[in-house]
């Protein structure tokens, strides 16, 4: 899985989120031009585009969907401190041709955060995604293995954050659990991960996110640093923490592995070679 899969085409001009907080939006309207960058920095999660990302092995897209505050269309966009330059419908429409090329290809879909989203957002973003992959969508009543998926044609799952879509839509599955360590520390992530497991893996689909996460503090401690910088320096060490991992059933084993600047490094192939254990 690709961590805040859409962050390669963050737009530079765009508003600052309405979900950040007032600080944030405050520095930005009085120093853009120092506060710009800094927010470009930490806020990029991959460099690949969408299709690369799926050519290199990426299964699981986490889209943080978002409408963009006093925009009058029902454009929506993705967002990550900023919004992208890309709109939703545009990416479900590159996802689908792609899959069209590779029909033994099974992707993974998590709608979540759904910023600035109202009733009318939500129903018309659902039927996009049901008029773009119709019978490609895997409903939530089906065994997903991957035979039976073959069987029936069925090459997406999509789990969306939102009780009431839901409640309407067997196509969507619920929200996707997704261990997120908030830490700065690679040690610190690692402890986090390892205390999850011994609480038990839950019993479907979740992400174990091996994504390091900045604080105010850790920026202003590395004001030359960025997201890249800290993220590469913590793949060694993550590296052999995925290669000691199990996947299956069981209570200490792991499911999906998500992670920034999944181009560098072995991460995917790290993480696919896993099945041979099973």
């Amino acid at each position: 899985g690709s961590h805040d899969t859409m962050t390669y085409c963050l737009d530079k001009s765009s508003a600052v989120s309405v979900n950040e907080s007032k600080l944030v939006k405050l520095l930005n309207k009085c120093l853009p031009c120092i506060v710009r960058p800094i927010i470009m920095k930490w806020s990029v999660t991959q460099v690949l585009t969408l299709t690369e990302q799926l050519e290199a092995g990426v299964r699981y897209l986490d889209f943080r969907i978002a409408h963009k505050a006093n925009d009058p269309s029902m454009n929506l966009y993705f967002v990550h401190m900023v919004y992208t330059t890309v709109t939703v419908q545009d990416i479900l429409w590159e996802i689908l041709r792609w899959l069209e090329t590779h029909p033994q290809e099974v992707v993974i879909i998590a709608c979540r955060n759904f910023d600035g989203l109202t009733k009318r957002l939500h129903n018309h973003l659902v039927a996009c995604i049901k008029e773009i992959f119709q019978c490609k969508l895997c409903p939530r009543n089906v065994v997903p293995t991957l035979r039976t998926m073959w069987h029936l044609g069925h090459q997406v799952i999509v789990s969306y954050e939102e009780e009431k879509q839901l409640e309407k839509h067997c196509e969507l599955w619920p929200p996707i659990p997704y261990w997120w360590g908030n830490k700065t520390s690679t040690r610190a992530l690692i402890r986090y991960l390892e205390r999850m497991k011994r609480m038990g893996r839950p019993g479907k689909f979740f992400v174990a996110g091996i994504n390091l996460t900045e604080n105010l503090r850790y920026i202003l401690v590395h004001p030359f640093g960025s997201l890249k910088k800290m993220t590469l320096q913590s793949l060694p060490c993550l590296k052999i923490w995925i290669k000691q991992q199990y996947p299956g059933p069981k209570k200490n084993c792991i499911n999906i592995i998500a992670g920034d600047f999944i181009g560098n490094n072995d991460f995917v192939k790290d993480v696919i070679e896993l099945n041979t254990k099973i």
